[in-house]
């Protein structure tokens, strides 16, 4: 079997669309469907129901697609200790982190690692921590910056750093004067939040559950600078790692009580080949975290 083919075939089960799956791959849509149909004439099956509004796959194409996923994972693993023949002279490592901590714990990494290996190319994926985890185990990714605290049986680790998560809040609110504060008290604040996926809501949606309440919410985003923004503009109160706030001379990093402590790390798929650039990157970020703690 052809691997484009097998290619294309997986992002259409993907997209369930032969029309943004052909402007994903950059090809035109009768293309897509003239190599789609030549794989089932290869195969003598019929790979997929075509209807007018969507595209199912039929359960040959469900067989086929489970195989066709590990075959196009094994190539990618292929083509990565093939590029191991040329050193660390080239190569793309593809790295998964949120958005807080790709503001506050990459820069530095990235900075001297691009220094010491020009010819590597650092892909950034930006999402919450169950999607980082999802697309670590779909081969999407490399490596992430994950919470180490929780084991994973198909993902491998080492912790980068320790801290905890904190309650954000503008220096006039009642929380700054105090030196720990409860996930009840917060709770029955208005609430400026990070989205569901992301470690920093975890914690509140797990706690509301437990009590059965309703926190109330005034805002959500993923993005760091716009939830400080909120919260300076007192929308309401959030959480944070300190890191957030440290230099902000608006806001103030409250903890809980009891505490909440977090372990960050860099995780990666335990079956699948780990690349000397991606171990060199790794190493990067060990190194960088453990010289800004001691600042």
């Amino acid at each position: 079997m052809d691997i484009k083919r097998l290619h294309y075939f997986s992002e259409l089960a993907q997209t369930g669309n032969f029309t943004k799956t052909a402007d994903k791959l950059g090809i035109a849509q009768s293309a897509l469907s003239i190599s789609i149909k030549k794989l089932e004439q290869q195969l003598d099956l019929n790979l997929i129901n075509r209807t007018e509004r969507n595209m199912t796959l039929t359960p040959e194409g469900q067989v086929l697609l489970r195989h066709a996923n590990r075959i196009l994972e094994d190539v990618a693993q292929a083509k990565k200790e093939l590029q191991e023949l040329k050193g660390l002279s080239s190569g793309i490592i593809n790295v998964g982190v949120s958005a807080m901590l790709a503001s506050y714990y990459l820069p530095d990494a990235l900075e001297q690692f691009k220094k010491a290996y020009p010819g590597i190319q650092i892909n950034i994926h930006e999402a919450g921590t169950a999607t980082l985890e999802k697309s670590l185990l779909d081969g999407q990714l490399d490596l992430a910056l994950i919470r180490s605290d929780r084991e994973h049986e198909q993902i491998r680790h080492v912790v980068l750093a320790e801290d905890q998560i904190v309650a954000c809040v503008h220096k006039s609110h009642p929380f700054a004067q105090r030196e720990t504060i409860s996930l009840q008290e917060f709770c029955q604040q208005p609430l400026v939040l990070f989205r569901n996926g992301y470690f920093l809501r975890e914690t509140i949606n797990s706690y509301c559950q437990q009590q059965k309440i309703q926190p109330e919410i005034h805002f959500e985003t993923n993005l760091p600078e716009l939830l400080k923004s909120m919260v300076r503009r007192q929308i309401g109160i959030g959480t944070c790692l300190p890191i957030i706030v440290r230099d902000d001379p608006e806001l103030v990093a409250v903890p809980f009580s009891p505490a909440i402590p977090l372990q960050l790390g860099i995780g990666w798929k335990s079956s699948h080949y780990l690349s000397t650039a991606a171990k060199a990157f790794v190493d990067f970020m060990l190194a960088t975290l453990k010289a800004s703690s001691r600042k």
